[in-house]
């Protein structure tokens, strides 16, 4: 079976995007999350991005 990589861009609801593909795909996980640090404060905290698993 040929792998397909595709990627995703939220703006505002990355981390209730990645909860919701991890509630459908059984095989998936959170591999990790990149937070925004106190340089942005506007953006502080928000994810930079999250890689997701799923088989």
């Amino acid at each position: 079976m040929q792998k397909i990589t595709p990627h995703l861009w939220f703006d505002h609801q990355a981390e209730e995007a990645v909860d919701f593909y991890t509630a459908i795909f059984e095989k998936s996980g959170i591999k990790g999350i990149t937070r925004y640090g106190e340089a942005g404060a506007n953006i502080s905290g928000m994810p930079v991005g999250t890689d997701l698993e799923v088989y």
